[in-house]
Parts: C-alpha cells; sequence; structure tokens
C-alpha cells in the first residue's frame, strides 16, 4: 500500500518507493531527494492516509512511483541553493541568446535536476520556433548536460508559475486541474457576466477555466425563463424581460416608466403584445464594466485554444 508521497508539477500526486522494493519511513514533511523521469529532483514527502492510500491504488491514473534516494542532508541542502541561483544565471544566458537569434519565443522558467545531468527550458511561442542555432549555442554553454526545450503553453505556463486568481486562491490549473477544457466568451454570456476582458480572463490571457464549473447548473436553471427582449405580463402590468437572475429564478422586468422590478419566474407569462420599452445595454453590463471598451479582437484572442496548452510540462 502507499504510505508517502511528493506534489510533482502542476500539484500531482506521485507515490514514493523505496529502491530494490525498499520500504520508505519517517519521511514526512521532510525534504528529500527522488529519482524522477528527469533525473534527481528535491521534493517535499507527506505521509498518505490509508483512505487515501486505497482509492489511489484502485484508480488506474495513478502515475508511476519516484524512486526514493534519500532525505535531504546539510551538505545537499547546500548543493540545492547552489543550484537555484545557478537556474536563475542559466536562465539570464539563454534569454540573451535567443535574442542573439531574433527568435519569437517567451522564456518561461529553467530547470536543473540535483545531478546536474540535465537542464529544462521552458517557453512559449504563438508558432513553430526553429531553434536548431539556439541549441548548438546552448551545448557550447552548457557542457557535459543534456538540454531540453520544452515548448508550453500559456496555460501551461500558469500553471508551472503558480499564483493567486481574482478570486484570492492559488490557480486550479496549479493545483488540481488536470484537463483544460474548451471554453468561449458564450459561457460567460449564458451566466449573465460582464463581457470585459478583465472580469473574465485569467493572469494566462485567456477566458477563467472556472467559467465551466458551474455553466450546467445555469443551463438547467434556464429552463422555463422567458428570452431577454421578449414581452410579458406581470402583477404590475406589461414589460420587457431585460435580465434574468438563473439562480434565484427570479426575471427582472423593464417598464415603459424605465423603472425595473423582479418577479419569480412564475409570477409572470410571456404575451404576444408590443411595449414601448429600450433593453439594449444590460444591467449586468452598466454595473460591472461600465468604462471599460470591449473589442471584439481581444475577446476572440481569450477563447483562442492554439498554444494555450501542450500539456508538455
Amino acid at each position: 500500500m502507499i504510505k508517502y508521497a511528493v506534489h510533482y508539477l502542476k500539484n500531482t500526486f506521485v507515490p514514493l518507493k523505496g529502491a530494490d522494493g525498499e520500504s520508505v519511513s519517517n519521511i514526512d514533511g521532510k525534504l528529500i531527494l527522488a529519482r524522477t523521469e528527469k533525473g534527481e529532483e528535491v521534493l517535499k514527502a507527506f505521509l498518505v492516509s490509508p483512505e487515501v492510500a486505497k482509492k489511489f491504488e484502485e484508480s488506474k491514473k495513478t502515475p508511476e512511483p519516484f524512486e526514493f534516494i534519500r532525505v535531504m542532508t546539510q551538505e545537499d541542502m547546500m548543493i540545492w541553493e547552489d543550484i537555484k541561483k545557478e537556474e536563475v544565471t542559466s536562465f539570464f544566458k539563454c534569454k540573451e541568446l535567443v535574442k542573439k537569434h531574433n527568435l519569437n519565443m517567451n522564456l518561461v522558467q529553467c530547470r536543473l535536476t540535483f545531478d546536474r545531468r540535465k537542464i529544462s527550458f521552458y517557453y512559449t511561442a504563438p508558432e513553430r520556433v526553429d531553434f536548431r542555432e539556439l541549441l548548438k549555442d546552448l551545448t557550447q554553454v552548457f557542457k557535459r548536460m543534456r538540454i531540453d526545450l520544452r515548448h508550453i503553453g500559456v496555460r501551461d505556463e500558469s500553471s508551472i508559475m503558480d499564483g493567486t486568481g481574482i478570486c484570492g486562491k492559488p490557480f486550479c490549473c496549479s493545483s488540481y486541474l488536470r484537463k483544460f477544457e474548451s471554453i468561449n466568451v458564450k459561457l460567460a454570456k449564458d451566466q449573465g457576466m460582464p463581457i470585459a476582458p478583465s472580469k473574465i480572463s485569467g493572469t494566462c490571457g485567456r477566458l477563467l477555466c472556472c467559467l465551466t464549473y458551474e455553466y450546467s447548473n445555469y443551463i438547467e436553471a434556464a429552463k422555463g425563463m422567458p428570452p431577454v427582449g421578449s414581452t410579458v405580463m406581470t402583477p404590475a402590468g406589461l414589460g420587457k424581460v431585460c435580465f434574468l437572475q438563473f439562480l434565484n429564478n427570479s426575471v427582472a422586468v423593464k417598464f415603459e416608466d424605465g423603472k425595473i422590478k423582479e418577479f419569480g419566474k412564475n409570477e409572470i407569462e410571456m404575451v404576444d403584445a408590443d411595449v414601448n420599452v429600450d433593453i439594449e445595454v444590460s444591467r449586468i453590463t452598466t454595473d460591472y464594466a461600465p468604462d471599460e471598451k470591449v473589442d471584439a479582437k481581444q475577446l476572440k484572442q481569450l477563447e483562442d485554444d492554439r498554444n494555450s496548452s501542450t500539456g508538455n510540462v
């Protein structure tokens, strides 16, 4: 049964195993050295509860275990500090070479394995990059190392850099989200959100992943609701629907005198009649983003899924 594990890239749960089947013990909360697919890496171990261990062993999606090497010693910690400094200097060396070759790529991060046998450079790019000349220069700078130039998407960039979203919580993509869904502006419109880039986009420059989380609930709640712009008969008379409150089953109706009142969807009835009511501007847009200009090209860019995620982390 799984006893210890680590949180790896994008907070992935990965079990630990001892070399040659040896048991691992007394490493909860400690920094350890483990052998991953990239090489030797420093990770933090944690004790797995029996209930969680059972669930993960039954799951077919549990990653292959990493091999536990040893608990980090004082000497290892000093080496690791040097490696972290080396990663920073290596990042800027690579950045200078990217500029030298005039390549259209944005360097995101540099990672060096503990044994210094492999160095990885993560980058984003809007199109395919011919980095053959760059690679030649890198092999001259970083001798006796395997060099990995890894193209990732802008959503992947946010997931490995970590950060806090507009909700005040850690990015979903770096904490628990494993797969990016295709997202479009229609999801925001259907949920009555302000169609303004600053309100519906994340740090990655794409639409918020959380737009998909409650969408099915909104679709279910929208059943039986009159469309915006339709004429309805209410206890206060004829008016036009100007806004729908899906989650509390209420409808905002605007009357000819300009007043807006809310009614439960069971209190109104759709009718075939004309009323002199102008509802071109939605209340929610006026309330939340009165001064922000909405550019169609910018909205299209927010929906662009090309190179948003490569899964190449």
